[in-house]
């Protein structure tokens, strides 16, 4: 398989690569850059409201140990009122405005292919970025080429990658109902909650805002009456009402669970 993705990559010869420091797209940007050469490699870091500051970090120190040229920038998906009001499609109006961004870049750096880091597993979720990809002719060679994350990890476990056991993360809206205005009120109190989850220990952690109700999926759901009682009482400082632990734990897309079976990556 990895064979295959040098091959692809060989083929493209000169690449942008959207570069968000998670699993996926830091085994793309390494082999692009072993394959390539740093030379042809060129990573864009898009700083959102939507992510921590601290993933901006941590990709930025990856492109730097890798020698990759980088650039920083700031998406303004806050300005699309499609976005804010969180339709199901949510995720097709932020892509687009972040891919247009990545072509824009492309075109004056005379660069003519655009990666992302999708893998084969998305094709399960509800992804309506997919159609934004699609439209605007970003390429993602993983998916293409079969790779699940899993593969991905055991991959970047054997390059000596320090993502290989990262954590999965997904942009704060997806913990917001869809339906529910997206706020940076609403997604700093999402932010704060999960970075506390995390300080106890847990790796995995979803915060889901419902209104005065957050509903926490956790990798593992023993958890003691001590440590329950200190969860609940973040949370309520944070402005909760009702503090709840999801019995199904962790788990991708789970506010997508409501949409209709029919609903594709295609939608």
């Amino acid at each position: 398989m990895l064979s295959k993705l040098q091959q692809r990559l060989k083929h493209l010869k000169n690449v942008l690569i959207a570069f968000s420091g998670g699993v996926d797209s830091a085994f793309l940007l390494k082999v692009a850059v072993d394959t390539l050469g740093k030379d042809n490699v060129f990573a864009v870091i898009a700083k959102s409201p939507t992510y921590p500051d601290s993933e901006v970090g941590e990709a930025v120190e990856m492109c730097e140990k890798l020698g990759v040229v980088r650039r920083v920038i700031e998406t303004e998906e806050f300005e699309d009122e499609n976005f804010v009001k969180n339709p199901k499609e949510r995720c097709y109006f932020c892509k687009k405005e972040l891919f247009t961004k990545l072509l824009d870049i492309a075109k004056k750096e005379n660069i003519p292919h655009v990666l992302d880091g999708s893998n084969y597993d998305d094709k399960s979720d509800y992804r309506p970025g997919a159609k934004a990809k699609k439209e605007l002719g970003i390429q993602s060679p993983l998916m293409d080429l079969g790779f699940t994350k899993q593969m991905i990890r055991d991959e970047s476990k054997k390059l000596g990658l320090p993502t290989w056991d990262k954590p999965s993360y997904a942009c704060l809206s997806s913990r917001i109902p869809y339906g529910t205005r997206i706020t940076q009120d609403i997604l700093n109190k999402i932010e704060a909650g999960e970075k506390f989850l995390r300080s106890l220990g847990f790796k995995q952690v979803r915060a889901r805002h419902h209104g005065n109700l957050v509903r926490i999926e956790l990798d593992q759901l023993v958890l003691s009456e001590e440590l329950i009682n200190k969860i609940a009482k973040e949370f309520e400082k944070l402005g909760y009402t009702y503090v709840t632990l999801d019995l199904k734990g962790y788990r991708t897309g789970s506010m997508n669970e409501i949409l209709p079976i029919s609903s594709s990556i295609q939608d």
